[in-house]
């Protein structure tokens, strides 16, 4: 039980992920027509979103039965998806106003991947943590030597295909947050400071960016219960490529 929940926290899991969906919802709506009109506070609504998961996801493989099992079904999803993005972006319907490579899934696996490392590096399996912690850095440096800015749509989605820490959707910086997350998820408030600092990083990297946003999900992890709710946990799998493809269909035959 984390020491944070109190009589006043209102969000269980089930409850916490579709109040994130309902946010991811509007950052795609301006991801897929910014170039119409929707203003960029859509695009603000959608920064807690990773946090929120990637919490989620840290309880999520904690209280598994399979971790091996949760990290094949995201693989599985995260490769469907990445040839779902090839097909409909490259060779069936291509948008030059938007490019596809939206893969939450990819990123989720590669933060599994480093809670499955860090569980075995607790479990006192040195050499084992170690080869996993480095196994998705080698497509990374392949990636690093080949990819350039003249790099072609097919070859860099083709790229996506294959998980590794670089080329995940919010980039390398979620992965580890997500880590962290895991790693302290009996201590609440040391999740949230990890939030509060690497959203001041942010900021002060780039002050006029709005990525340091990410930082207000640290009021619905505080409002967290620890609770698991109805579950649901098929849903997000189904939902999150089918309205992105929906969305990105209907941004490409009727908004040109």
């Amino acid at each position: 039980m984390q020491e944070s929940q109190t009589k006043s926290s209102i969000f269980n899991g089930t409850n916490l992920k579709f109040f994130a969906v309902v946010l991811m919802v509007f950052d795609h709506i301006f991801q897929m027509w910014n170039t119409a009109g929707v203003p960029q506070f859509f695009n603000m609504l959608g920064r807690p979103v990773f946090p929120i998961f990637l919490f989620l996801m840290a309880e999520s493989f904690f209280h598994t039965r399979s971790k091996k099992k949760l990290m094949t079904r995201l693989l599985i999803a995260s490769l469907l998806m990445g040839a779902g993005n090839l097909l409909l972006n490259v060779y069936l319907l291509r948008n030059p106003d938007i490019t596809l490579i939206n893969n939450a899934f990819s990123t989720f696996f590669m933060t599994t991947v480093y809670m499955y490392a860090w569980d075995l590096l607790n479990a006192k399996k040195i050499l084992k943590g170690i080869v996993i912690t480095l196994l998705p850095i080698l497509p990374a440096l392949l990636q690093v030597l080949i990819l350039n800015e003249n790099t072609p749509t097919w070859l860099i989605q083709l790229f996506l295909l294959v998980p590794n820490i670089l080329m995940v959707e919010g980039g390398f910086m979620v992965v580890i947050l997500g880590l962290l997350f895991y790693i302290f998820r009996e201590k609440r408030w040391i999740q949230i400071l990890c939030l509060v600092l690497l959203s001041m990083g942010l900021f002060l990297l780039e002050a006029r960016g709005i990525q340091w946003m990410m930082v207000f999900a640290a009021i619905p992890m505080a409002l967290y219960d620890g609770k698991k709710g109805k579950g649901m946990k098929n849903f997000f799998y189904i939902f999150y490529p089918a309205h992105i493809y929906i969305f990105y269909i209907l941004a490409s035959l009727f908004s040109r």
